[in-house]
């Protein structure tokens, strides 16, 4: 049977609603234009002018991921206080899941066909969150759950800009925002001890 003629015929309908005007069909053209640019590896031209944009938003999110591992790390060395090693140890964890986002994000541009952006020079400029050089806990505390609410508000919205246009590109957003969230919990619990 040959792909080109796949069609999905529709059920038939019990609710007397007419049935919708066009099938659900592949796009032809769009199959033969993959079948070119095989230097772009997996960046099809369907991608369209989307690609830039979005390689842009992964590289202002690996520029704060970075930011976060760097202010999570100095709190973990920092962190005093009766609590402090407990504390200190979720610090690190996150520092560590930081640091993976920042490679999944790092990854992800190199296989839309971009470059990330490493530059220490521009680290803070292009991070959503602050970097944060508190030695009180409860400051600490606050600062890192004020920057994973401002990284969550930044994948939320990439993931609405994103929707359909890239579709790994927002799944890998979308599981970034699942551990965000979880941090952010993670550190309201600790402030509310």
């Amino acid at each position: 049977m040959s792909h080109k003629n796949l069609r999905i015929a529709p059920t038939a309908k019990t609710d007397n609603t007419a049935a919708p005007a066009e099938s659900l069909q592949l796009d032809q053209a769009a199959l033969d234009r993959a079948k070119t640019q095989l230097d772009d590896g997996a960046v099809t031209p369907s991608y369209g002018p989307w690609r830039d944009a979005i390689v842009k938003l992964l590289n202002d999110s690996l520029a704060t991921e970075l930011v976060c591992v760097l202010r999570y790390k100095r709190h973990y060395y920092t962190a005093h206080g009766l609590a402090s090693p407990r504390i200190a140890e979720e610090f690190l964890e996150h520092a560590n899941e930081e640091s993976a986002h920042a490679d999944s994000l790092a990854e992800r541009i190199v296989q839309l066909g971009g470059e990330p952006d490493f530059s220490p020079d521009t680290l803070l400029a292009r991070s959503h969150a602050d970097y944060n050089e508190e030695t009180d806990l409860k400051a600490m505390l606050r600062a890192n759950l004020i920057a994973e609410r401002v990284a969550i508000e930044a994948y939320r919205q990439m993931v609405t800009l994103i929707g359909d246009k890239d579709p790994s590109t927002r799944r890998l957003i979308e599981q970034i925002l699942e551990q965000e969230e979880e941090h952010a919990e993670d550190l309201a619990d600790l402030l509310r001890e």
